[in-house]
């Protein structure tokens, strides 16, 4: 039984620049159905359709927004085949929790979406660092990526706990 039919809140994964890399993908979705997450955010560079369909699973409900990377516009019909896909932009709500979802390409952009107050949480990808800060009444998260030089050296995901407000990262 799922943390929502419970009645204790949900639990979120939260994950990032994958770039096609199938071992960080399976990764992923183990650690996700480990934790027994509701729901699971993709926040771009996916990149290619064949690494989204492993997150094609009944035990979470899945949503992505667009990255920079994605090199086939298939992408999204691929993803909107099993999940939700929010376009280059989005808003989710999960246990009365509001969060925007975006790339982060722009960090002006992502600036607006903390500091406009209409979320709980600002998800986004693009910086490859895991970030967890209180801007304002708004939470900005990234769950962190690929490792590239110059950010994190590890790949990890974010989990959010819809009742507690707790985010934290597991590296994989």
């Amino acid at each position: 039984m799922s943390r929502a039919a419970e009645g204790r809140g949900m639990l979120v994964g939260i994950v990032s620049d994958t770039h096609d890399n199938l071992d960080l993908v399976a990764g992923a979705v183990a650690q996700f159905e480990a934790e027994s997450v509701d729901a699971v955010v993709h926040c771009g560079d996916v990149v290619a359709p064949f690494a989204a369909t492993p997150f094609d699973t009944d035990t979470f409900d899945f949503y992505a927004v667009r990255g920079n990377n994605e090199g086939e516009w298939a992408l999204q019909s691929v993803i909107e085949a099993f999940g939700t896909h929010l376009g280059e932009c989005g808003t989710v709500t999960f246990d009365g929790v509001s969060a925007a979802v975006y790339h982060g390409t722009s960090e002006t952009v992502v600036d607006a979406l903390c500091a406009c107050g209409d979320y709980d949480y600002v998800l986004r990808g693009h910086a490859h660092e895991r970030v967890v800060e209180k801007r304002g009444e708004t939470v900005h998260v990234n769950p962190g990526g690929l490792p590239i030089p110059g950010a994190d050296d590890e790949f990890s995901v974010a989990l959010l706990d819809t009742e507690t407000g707790d985010v934290t990262h597991r590296m994989l």
